[in-house]
Protein backbone atom coordinates (compact mmCIF):
# COMPACT_ATOMS: atom_id res chain seq x y z
CA UNK A 1 0.00 0.00 0.00
CA UNK A 2 1.26 3.42 -1.11
CA UNK A 3 2.07 6.07 1.68
CA UNK A 4 -0.76 8.30 -0.08
CA UNK A 5 -3.23 5.83 -0.07
CA UNK A 6 -2.47 4.46 3.49
CA UNK A 7 -2.76 8.67 4.58
CA UNK A 8 -6.16 7.87 2.73
CA UNK A 9 -7.71 5.15 4.57
CA UNK A 10 -6.28 6.49 7.89
CA UNK A 11 -7.38 10.30 7.38
CA UNK A 12 -11.18 8.81 5.95
CA UNK A 13 -11.38 6.29 8.67
CA UNK A 14 -10.82 9.41 11.63
CA UNK A 15 -13.37 11.30 9.39
CA UNK A 16 -16.03 8.52 9.36
CA UNK A 17 -15.42 7.91 13.30
CA UNK A 18 -16.00 11.41 13.92
CA UNK A 19 -19.49 11.35 11.77
CA UNK A 20 -20.87 8.38 12.42
CA UNK A 21 -21.93 9.08 16.39
CA UNK A 22 -23.37 12.37 14.72
CA UNK A 23 -25.74 10.20 12.51
CA UNK A 24 -26.04 7.33 14.98
CA UNK A 25 -27.18 9.80 17.76
CA UNK A 26 -29.37 12.06 15.47
CA UNK A 27 -31.25 15.17 16.67
CA UNK A 28 -29.72 18.50 17.47
CA UNK A 29 -26.37 17.33 17.64
CA UNK A 30 -26.30 15.88 13.69
CA UNK A 31 -28.62 18.73 13.28
CA UNK A 32 -25.67 21.47 13.89
CA UNK A 33 -22.95 19.28 13.44
CA UNK A 34 -24.40 19.38 9.82
CA UNK A 35 -24.78 23.00 10.23
CA UNK A 36 -21.17 23.48 11.02
CA UNK A 37 -20.12 21.49 7.54
CA UNK A 38 -22.65 23.12 5.31
CA UNK A 39 -20.80 26.21 6.67
CA UNK A 40 -17.44 24.89 5.85
CA UNK A 41 -18.15 23.61 2.77
CA UNK A 42 -19.62 27.23 2.02
CA UNK A 43 -16.23 28.68 2.87
CA UNK A 44 -14.63 26.59 0.46
CA UNK A 45 -16.56 27.83 -2.28
CA UNK A 46 -16.10 31.78 -1.06
CA UNK A 47 -12.43 31.43 -1.19
CA UNK A 48 -12.25 29.06 -4.00
CA UNK A 49 -13.69 32.72 -5.79
CA UNK A 50 -10.84 34.86 -4.19
CA UNK A 51 -13.33 36.26 -1.14
CA UNK A 52 -12.06 35.57 2.32
CA UNK A 53 -14.63 33.60 4.52
CA UNK A 54 -14.27 36.43 6.96
CA UNK A 55 -15.54 39.17 4.67
CA UNK A 56 -18.69 40.56 5.36
CA UNK A 57 -20.16 38.63 2.05
CA UNK A 58 -18.24 35.32 3.20
CA UNK A 59 -19.96 35.41 6.75
CA UNK A 60 -23.23 36.17 5.21
CA UNK A 61 -23.13 33.42 2.96
CA UNK A 62 -22.01 31.26 5.93
CA UNK A 63 -24.83 32.58 7.51
CA UNK A 64 -27.24 31.67 4.83
CA UNK A 65 -26.01 28.61 4.09
CA UNK A 66 -26.25 27.58 8.03
CA UNK A 67 -29.74 29.12 8.47
CA UNK A 68 -30.70 27.21 5.27
CA UNK A 69 -29.42 23.83 6.90
CA UNK A 70 -31.07 24.15 9.80
CA UNK A 71 -34.96 23.56 10.55
CA UNK A 72 -35.12 27.01 12.19
CA UNK A 73 -38.61 26.19 13.01
CA UNK A 74 -37.71 23.59 15.17
CA UNK A 75 -35.64 26.11 17.41
CA UNK A 76 -37.23 29.43 17.05
CA UNK A 77 -41.14 29.21 17.93
CA UNK A 78 -42.27 32.14 16.16
CA UNK A 79 -41.16 31.07 13.13
CA UNK A 80 -43.52 29.87 10.25
CA UNK A 81 -42.85 26.06 9.33
CA UNK A 82 -40.55 27.04 6.50
CA UNK A 83 -39.05 29.77 8.89
CA UNK A 84 -35.33 28.49 7.13
CA UNK A 85 -36.51 29.46 4.04
CA UNK A 86 -37.43 32.68 5.35
CA UNK A 87 -34.35 33.06 7.51
CA UNK A 88 -32.31 32.38 4.16
CA UNK A 89 -34.40 34.94 1.98
CA UNK A 90 -33.06 37.37 4.75
CA UNK A 91 -29.72 36.80 4.72
CA UNK A 92 -29.77 36.84 0.57
CA UNK A 93 -31.37 40.71 1.05
CA UNK A 94 -28.26 41.49 3.55
CA UNK A 95 -25.90 40.61 0.86
CA UNK A 96 -28.12 41.93 -2.09
CA UNK A 97 -27.58 45.37 0.15
CA UNK A 98 -23.83 45.07 0.47
CA UNK A 99 -23.87 46.19 -3.26
CA UNK A 100 -24.88 49.37 -1.90
CA UNK A 101 -22.40 49.54 0.34
CA UNK A 102 -19.75 48.88 -1.91
CA UNK A 103 -21.68 50.47 -5.06
CA UNK A 104 -17.71 50.85 -6.59
CA UNK A 105 -16.38 47.72 -6.27
CA UNK A 106 -19.09 45.24 -5.71
CA UNK A 107 -21.85 44.54 -8.16
CA UNK A 108 -24.84 42.46 -8.50
CA UNK A 109 -22.95 40.03 -10.54
CA UNK A 110 -20.66 39.47 -8.00
CA UNK A 111 -22.50 39.01 -5.03
CA UNK A 112 -24.87 36.05 -7.05
CA UNK A 113 -21.39 33.55 -6.45
CA UNK A 114 -21.76 34.08 -2.43
CA UNK A 115 -25.80 33.71 -3.08
CA UNK A 116 -25.31 30.48 -5.17
CA UNK A 117 -22.61 28.90 -2.98
CA UNK A 118 -24.79 29.04 0.31
CA UNK A 119 -27.89 27.65 -2.00
CA UNK A 120 -25.94 24.97 -3.55
CA UNK A 121 -24.67 23.50 0.31
CA UNK A 122 -27.43 24.14 1.97
CA UNK A 123 -30.22 22.90 0.47
CA UNK A 124 -28.37 19.73 -0.11
CA UNK A 125 -27.26 19.63 3.97
CA UNK A 126 -30.87 20.52 4.75
CA UNK A 127 -32.15 17.69 2.83
CA UNK A 128 -29.71 15.45 4.62
CA UNK A 129 -31.07 16.70 7.94
CA UNK A 130 -34.68 15.83 6.64
CA UNK A 131 -33.27 12.28 5.95
CA UNK A 132 -32.07 11.96 9.50
CA UNK A 133 -34.99 13.19 10.80
CA UNK A 134 -37.66 10.88 8.92
CA UNK A 135 -35.30 8.04 9.33
CA UNK A 136 -31.48 6.92 9.73
CA UNK A 137 -32.11 4.24 6.90
CA UNK A 138 -32.95 6.59 4.28
CA UNK A 139 -29.28 8.12 5.19
CA UNK A 140 -27.72 5.23 5.61
CA UNK A 141 -29.74 3.97 1.99
CA UNK A 142 -28.15 7.59 0.64
CA UNK A 143 -24.87 6.45 2.00
CA UNK A 144 -24.83 2.98 0.30
CA UNK A 145 -25.74 4.06 -3.27
CA UNK A 146 -23.70 6.87 -3.74
CA UNK A 147 -20.54 4.79 -2.27
CA UNK A 148 -21.67 1.65 -4.50
CA UNK A 149 -21.55 4.33 -7.27
CA UNK A 150 -17.97 5.64 -6.64
CA UNK A 151 -16.66 2.03 -5.80
CA UNK A 152 -18.38 0.90 -8.82
CA UNK A 153 -17.01 3.72 -11.17
CA UNK A 154 -13.56 3.27 -10.05
CA UNK A 155 -13.05 -0.15 -10.53
CA UNK A 156 -14.98 -0.34 -13.71
CA UNK A 157 -13.72 2.18 -15.39
CA UNK A 158 -10.21 1.83 -14.57
CA UNK A 159 -10.36 -2.05 -15.62
CA UNK A 160 -12.19 -1.24 -18.93
CA UNK A 161 -13.05 2.39 -19.36
CA UNK A 162 -12.33 3.12 -22.87
CA UNK A 163 -14.54 6.05 -23.87
CA UNK A 164 -14.56 9.69 -22.21
CA UNK A 165 -17.68 10.66 -19.97
CA UNK A 166 -16.61 14.31 -19.73
CA UNK A 167 -13.23 14.97 -20.27
CA UNK A 168 -13.04 18.76 -20.18
CA UNK A 169 -14.54 18.42 -16.66
CA UNK A 170 -13.26 15.31 -15.51
CA UNK A 171 -10.75 13.35 -17.37
CA UNK A 172 -10.39 10.29 -15.66
CA UNK A 173 -14.08 9.24 -15.88
CA UNK A 174 -15.26 7.13 -18.39
CA UNK A 175 -18.33 6.06 -19.54
CA UNK A 176 -17.69 2.05 -19.13
CA UNK A 177 -17.01 3.57 -15.26
CA UNK A 178 -20.23 5.59 -14.96
CA UNK A 179 -22.50 2.89 -15.91
CA UNK A 180 -20.29 0.48 -13.80
CA UNK A 181 -21.66 3.01 -11.15
CA UNK A 182 -24.92 2.36 -11.83
CA UNK A 183 -25.26 -1.39 -12.18
CA UNK A 184 -23.18 -1.67 -8.56
CA UNK A 185 -25.86 1.38 -7.04
CA UNK A 186 -28.78 -1.09 -8.02
CA UNK A 187 -26.82 -4.14 -6.93
CA UNK A 188 -26.57 -2.97 -3.68
CA UNK A 189 -29.65 -1.46 -3.27
CA UNK A 190 -31.38 -5.05 -4.34
CA UNK A 191 -29.68 -6.20 -0.87
CA UNK A 192 -30.68 -3.36 1.08
CA UNK A 193 -34.11 -3.49 0.44
CA UNK A 194 -34.22 -7.18 0.47
CA UNK A 195 -33.06 -6.78 4.01
CA UNK A 196 -35.23 -3.01 4.71
CA UNK A 197 -38.19 -2.49 3.19
CA UNK A 198 -38.67 0.50 5.08
CA UNK A 199 -37.16 3.00 2.40
CA UNK A 200 -39.40 2.39 -0.23
CA UNK A 201 -42.29 4.72 0.40
CA UNK A 202 -44.96 2.50 -0.69
CA UNK A 203 -42.88 2.19 -4.40
CA UNK A 204 -42.72 -1.17 -5.90
CA UNK A 205 -39.44 -2.95 -5.95
CA UNK A 206 -38.84 -2.61 -9.61
CA UNK A 207 -39.68 0.88 -9.62
CA UNK A 208 -37.19 1.72 -6.66
CA UNK A 209 -34.44 0.22 -8.87
CA UNK A 210 -35.23 2.73 -11.37
CA UNK A 211 -35.21 5.47 -8.43
CA UNK A 212 -31.82 4.17 -7.56
CA UNK A 213 -30.20 3.88 -11.34
CA UNK A 214 -31.69 7.75 -10.97
CA UNK A 215 -29.94 8.61 -7.39
CA UNK A 216 -27.02 6.80 -8.93
CA UNK A 217 -26.70 9.24 -11.51
CA UNK A 218 -27.40 12.29 -9.98
CA UNK A 219 -24.72 11.56 -7.63
CA UNK A 220 -22.23 11.58 -10.20
CA UNK A 221 -23.80 14.74 -11.69
CA UNK A 222 -22.73 16.17 -8.49
CA UNK A 223 -19.75 15.13 -8.53
CA UNK A 224 -19.09 16.43 -11.95
CA UNK A 225 -20.73 19.82 -11.03
CA UNK A 226 -17.78 20.04 -8.63
CA UNK A 227 -15.32 19.35 -10.50
CA UNK A 228 -16.00 21.96 -13.03
CA UNK A 229 -16.23 24.35 -10.38
CA UNK A 230 -12.64 23.63 -9.19
CA UNK A 231 -11.23 23.57 -13.04
CA UNK A 232 -13.08 26.61 -13.46
CA UNK A 233 -10.93 27.92 -10.34
CA UNK A 234 -8.02 25.90 -11.08
CA UNK A 235 -7.89 23.64 -7.91
CA UNK A 236 -7.43 20.00 -7.14
CA UNK A 237 -9.34 19.96 -3.80
CA UNK A 238 -12.06 22.04 -2.37
CA UNK A 239 -10.13 22.40 0.96
CA UNK A 240 -8.06 20.72 3.22
CA UNK A 241 -9.76 19.50 5.83
CA UNK A 242 -9.73 15.52 5.47
CA UNK A 243 -5.93 14.84 4.47
CA UNK A 244 -6.05 12.65 1.58
CA UNK A 245 -9.73 13.59 0.61
CA UNK A 246 -9.66 17.28 0.34
CA UNK A 247 -12.75 19.32 1.46
CA UNK A 248 -15.77 18.95 3.08
CA UNK A 249 -17.43 19.72 -0.15
CA UNK A 250 -15.58 16.86 -1.75
CA UNK A 251 -16.84 14.53 0.52
CA UNK A 252 -20.51 15.67 0.04
CA UNK A 253 -20.51 16.67 -3.67
CA UNK A 254 -22.80 13.77 -4.39
CA UNK A 255 -25.13 13.14 -1.52
CA UNK A 256 -25.67 17.79 -2.27
CA UNK A 257 -27.48 16.22 -5.22
CA UNK A 258 -29.13 12.97 -4.26
CA UNK A 259 -30.95 13.63 -0.69
CA UNK A 260 -33.05 16.70 -2.53
CA UNK A 261 -34.20 14.09 -5.30
CA UNK A 262 -34.82 11.66 -3.03
CA UNK A 263 -37.35 14.13 -0.89
CA UNK A 264 -38.39 14.98 -4.24
CA UNK A 265 -39.48 11.68 -4.84
CA UNK A 266 -41.18 11.55 -1.43
CA UNK A 267 -39.27 8.63 0.05
CA UNK A 268 -38.48 10.89 3.59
Amino acid sequence: MSKDLQKRVIFGGIALAIFIPFLLKGGVPFQLFTGLLAMIATAELIKMHGLLPNSVEGMLAMLGSLVLTLPLENYVPFLPTDGNYTAYAIVVFCLLGSTVLNINHYSYAEVAFPIASSFYVGIGFHHLILARMDSLEKVLFALFIVWATDIGAYLIGSQIGRRKLMPKVSPNKTVEGSLGGIVSAVVVAMIFLLVNKTVTAGYSFVVMLFLVALFSIAAQFGDLVESAIKRRFGVKDSGKVIPGHGGILDRFDSLIFVFPIMHFFGLF
